[in-house]
């Protein structure tokens, strides 16, 4: 079975002088190689096919063989790494919690594992008698939410 880590190492360095980020690399036990980069202004398909090209002039198809299968993260897929949530930053998101429960907002901030999206929801205001509409801003964990994606909008 092909070795991720090597794989890894030739997509670092594919990347290295590039505005590129790796989101991720999947190797299946048949030896599918599944590379995923992303950029802030999308993915052009030249660089994919140049990026393959790198890959395939270091690996050897005598030693081992393999499918090799290079290409963007996708618009509407979950985020993986800290890069794509910084990208949507003023962006509509949605986010599944933990708990299962789904907000729809703005992505405010991101520090780390940690982010912010800012959800305009009812609520109730002392004094009032029905619940007004605010902006209410949620904190949470990139390793403790299910997903957070592009919010995909045609208005």
């Amino acid at each position: 079975m092909i070795d991720k880590n090597v794989v890894k190492k030739f997509v670092d360095e594919w990347l290295s002088d590039k505005e590129y980020f790796l989101v991720g690399i999947e190797i299946s036990p048949d030896d599918k190689i599944v590379v995923e980069i992303d950029h802030a202004d999308g993915v052009w398909i030249e660089d994919c096919v140049a990026l393959s090209r790198y890959i395939e002039e270091r690996l050897s198809r005598d030693e081992e063989d393999y499918e090799l299968e290079v290409g963007s993260a996708g618009l509407g897929q979950p985020f993986k790494v800290v890069q794509q949530y910084m990208n949507f930053v003023g962006k509509e998101v949605e986010v599944m919690d933990a708990d299962g429960k789904k907000y729809q907002g703005v992505l405010k901030s991101v520090d780390g594992n940690d982010f912010v999206v800012t959800v305009n929801e009812k609520v109730k205001v002392e004094g009032k008698k029905r619940p007004q509409l605010m902006d209410v801003d949620h904190a949470f964990k990139m390793n403790n939410v299910k997903y957070t994606k592009y919010l995909i909008s045609f208005k």
